[in-house]
């Protein structure tokens, strides 16, 4: 992928998911901007509350892409198999941007009204996207081949042949080690998401809800 065929890449990622924080607000504020008292008379409560059709949906797709997001780029990124489908890096935008469009729709779909378990879901999942954001610039701070594999430090020294090389070697040092302990705080509570998570899709199907099945 060339580097102008990457920017428009990315810039389209972007903006899917502006556009559509965009137009579920536009759509929306008047309810989401009302009590919760009120939203019962409000026109589009059967659409809008989280058992609508609007507002399942958005719990239903907001869901899928965090677990594409998450399982594609793990396997890409720990099975050989998958070596050879695109390169890693633009794999990880791919995971980014799922995993900032998936919050987005959840966070619809809760109507900004969550507690008991889903509340220890949704605060893991802003812990996620929150740390996300740390990782992503943690991640770039590494230097890697074009491929995205991280370059060793004889690799880097190899490359580097002028007076800041002691610096730099010290600061890829420092990031790789961020890097691990960032995986410390940042799997954990994305297990503890997607387990309630499945656990909360789990109870809505017993309770007999469905979308427009």
């Amino acid at each position: 992928m060339s580097k102008i065929a990457h920017v428009i890449y990315i810039s389209l990622l972007s903006v899917i998911v502006i556009a559509t924080f965009a137009i579920i607000i536009y759509n929306g504020f008047s309810y989401y901007n009302i009590s919760v008292e009120e939203r019962f008379y409000h026109p589009d409560y059967l659409k809008l509350k989280p058992s609508g059709i609007f507002g399942h949906g958005f719990g239903i797709f907001g869901s899928l892409f965090m677990i594409i997001g998450v399982s594609f780029y793990m396997a890409r990124k720990r099975f050989r198999t998958f070596t050879r489908l695109g390169i890693l890096k633009h794999w990880l935008e791919f995971h980014i941007f799922l995993c900032t469009l998936g919050p987005i729709m959840v966070l619809f779909h809760t109507s900004f009204k969550f507690g008991g378990l889903v509340a220890v879901s949704f605060w893991s999942m802003v812990a996620v996207f929150l740390s996300g954001i740390i990782g992503r610039f943690i991640y770039i701070q590494i230097p890697r081949t074009i491929e995205g594999r991280e370059l060793s430090l004889s690799e880097v020294r190899d490359m580097i042949k002028d007076t800041s090389v002691e610096k730099r070697i010290k600061r890829l040092v420092i990031m790789k080690n961020l890097f691990k302990y960032w995986h410390v705080a940042h799997l954990p509570f994305a297990l503890v998401m997607l387990i309630i998570m499945v656990i909360h899709v789990a109870v809505t199907i017993v309770f007999g809800y469905r979308w427009i099945f």
